[in-house]
């Protein structure tokens, strides 16, 4: 028989995906993951099912982080978006559109619309595919219940469900080609690439310079855009395009190669429809080393001033 840790080694990435999607934070998944793991150490029987037993435990953790979360992220400067994450360590063929649609910043914005309860429910039998009973004991709540709260969370998230371009490969063309533009500072390209009503937004938190508020418009935001990049470029700032919560996106790093931000772009229609960015430290900090924002933001005014 595997012993304890085998197998909570095996189930790792689907709970750290469970704790994701219920609290949309990197840092509070692997923590509840770890607190997961204490649970199993410290249980005085083993479980009937391993399996069943820490998907609760992970759940329930997850279900009081987020109550507490919630008053904070009323506080939170400017936007709230969810810690940025590079890959999901779950992986499961029959599920593999669920996974990835659940995964991207605007469903997990569209989640936080949710009550605790209602998001843990709609994550472990919409999501992961959890049978009623299942959920039932996850959350703590009668079958009847649970099935209630899927119907209200089914409901709330139809209604505004983000839509994407099915066709990865036509993204990630329509991404590159949208990234070359930005480098090159190229307004006309950009113009080109986004929706009419395009939205440009980021996160700082206030910890970071940010936008005063979101930028509206193809050409508003071509032209911000197109001022941005090159500017970021004087300083070493370097673009690396990669998929960013299951969407097209990139990770921007300093000459160093500390990470300074991140974007992801939001396609619909061979258009792009939002670009965000999250280059608040705090959301940073799993994937590395951060750079200093505020310094990058300085030394590029001095090259900007530098260059009339």
């Amino acid at each position: 028989m595997r012993d304890d840790f085998e197998e909570f080694e095996e189930l790792r990435p689907l709970l750290f995906s469970i704790a994701y999607r219920i609290l949309g934070s990197v840092a509070e998944a692997e923590d509840a993951v770890q607190e997961t793991w204490l649970r199993l150490e410290g249980a005085e029987t083993r479980p009937r099912s391993v399996k069943a037993y820490l998907s609760t435990v992970v759940t329930r953790i997850s279900v009081d982080v987020l109550r507490s979360a919630r008053v904070r992220r009323e506080a939170y400067v400017g936007p709230w978006f969810p810690e940025p994450l590079l890959s999901d360590p779950y992986e499961d063929p029959e599920r593999s559109a669920e996974l990835a649609d659940s995964l991207s910043m605007a469903a997990l914005l569209l989640l936080e619309r949710l009550s605790p309860l209602e998001r843990a429910v709609f994550v472990l039998r919409e999501v992961f595919g959890f049978g009623f009973p299942e959920v039932a004991s996850a959350v703590g709540r009668s079958e009847a219940a649970c099935r209630q709260l899927a119907v209200r969370a089914r409901r709330h998230m139809e209604e505004g469900r983000p839509r994407f371009d099915a066709d990865r490969q036509e993204r990630e063309e329509l991404a590159g080609r949208f990234f070359d533009a930005f480098r090159e500072g190229d307004v006309d390209g950009l113009r080109e690439l986004l929706a009419a009503d395009v939205v440009v937004v980021g996160d700082g938190g206030g910890k970071a310079p940010q936008f005063a508020k979101p930028i509206l418009g193809a050409e508003n935001a071509a032209r911000v855009l197109a001022w941005f990049a090159p500017l970021l470029g004087s300083v070493g700032v370097v673009i690396e395009p990669r998929a960013v919560n299951a969407q097209p996106g990139a990770v921007l790093r300093d000459r160093d190669g500390k990470v300074f931000g991140t974007l992801v772009l939001e396609i619909l229609d061979g258009r792009i429809q939002t670009v965000r960015s999250v280059i608040n430290p705090d959301k940073l900090a799993h994937m590395g080393p951060v750079a200093d924002a505020w310094e990058i933001k300085r030394a590029a005014r001095d090259a900007r001033r530098s260059a009339r």
